[in-house]
């Protein structure tokens, strides 16, 4: 795990565990697993036997279900 932070888009949080070959924290990583979890028992044997590559693509389509969080803008000036 040689990212300095999680790959998860706008998150500064540093890593947890691999998603891939990126890596993610912790909160994200939960998230991840339920999303697994979510598309069946097999998918967990499945992603066990994958390359990286592999679980590149797996994790590629978890991130598209991320919410992205809109960084606050600045409130104008009156």
């Amino acid at each position: 795990m040689l990212d300095s932070h999680c790959c998860a888009p706008n998150c500064p949080e540093t890593p947890y565990a691999p998603a891939g070959t990126r890596s993610i924290c912790k909160n994200h990583f939960l998230n991840f697993l339920t999303w697994r979890r979510r598309r069946g028992a097999q998918m967990f044997h499945t992603y066990a036997g994958m390359t990286m590559e592999e679980r590149d693509t797996i994790a590629a389509e978890w991130m598209k279900t991320i919410q992205t969080e809109e960084l606050p803008a600045t409130a104008p000036k009156l």
